[in-house]
């Protein structure tokens, strides 16, 4: 077994590690954590196998901006652990059967006698100066540019999701309404004015301009 393969396994290993992690934790951060070791994990396969652009953006998008994202949302969304650690045993036959479900699939997809030199052609090695990157450019936005759009669309639903769940109200805490600062009009309901009568000055309280140093012109002014 060569040194590709030997890390091969290493990293294909970690990422089962950590998908299994994901769905088994019950505090949502470490599960968040752990989804990025997968992600660092899948990124290092793609190295393996020269997609150098895939594995680039699986680290600097994913790892770097997106998973930021997840954990301060999860963060944000103040989950009840202990609610959720109540609920992982009451659901967890139902879960068995549908993590059974997919495993069947991948096997059936990804087993070995869908893969192999007779099944498909050794890869041939690129020359110098290939780009990888202008490849998959071409294919997405040739081939592919109606998955590419849905996908797009799903991600726009996603955030639009994730800023609804966190724009939640909580008790005993101030909050602006700028549709209400928006219909403001001129009127009562934005300033109102009171008329008052005016009030004799009491003797104890100091005039104006009764103090040393001051102008008699204002002493003047208040007597008039």
């Amino acid at each position: 077994m060569g040194f590709e393969k030997f890390l091969f396994y290493v990293f294909a290993a970690i990422a089962v590690f950590a998908a299994g992690m994901v769905v088994t934790r019950r505090n949502p951060v470490h599960a968040v954590l752990y989804l990025v070791l997968a992600f660092v994990s899948s990124a290092a396969l793609w190295l393996l196998i020269e997609a150098e652009f895939l594995g680039i953006v699986l680290v600097l998008v994913y790892v770097g901006a997106v998973m930021v994202l997840f954990l301060f949302v999860v963060m944000m969304l103040d989950i009840e652990v202990a609610a959720l650690r109540a609920q992982f045993i009451r659901h967890l036959p139902l879960g068995l059967v549908i993590a059974a479900v997919m495993i069947i699939n991948m096997v059936l997809v990804v087993g070995p006698w869908n893969f192999g030199l007779d099944s498909f052609a050794k890869p041939v090695p690129q020359p110098e100066g290939y780009s990888n990157t202008t490849v998959l450019g071409l294919d997405l936005f040739r081939t592919y540019l109606y998955q590419f759009e849905i996908a797009a669309v799903v991600l726009l639903v996603a955030i639009v999701a994730a800023i609804r769940l966190t724009l939640r109200r909580r008790a005993n805490t101030k909050h602006q309404e700028p549709s209400e600062q928006v219909r403001v009009r001129k009127g009562p309901e934005r300033i109102r004015l009171v008329a008052m009568r005016a009030e004799a000055v009491p003797a104890s309280v100091p005039r104006i301009g009764s103090g040393p140093g001051a102008d008699p012109n204002d002493a003047k002014e208040q007597g008039e």
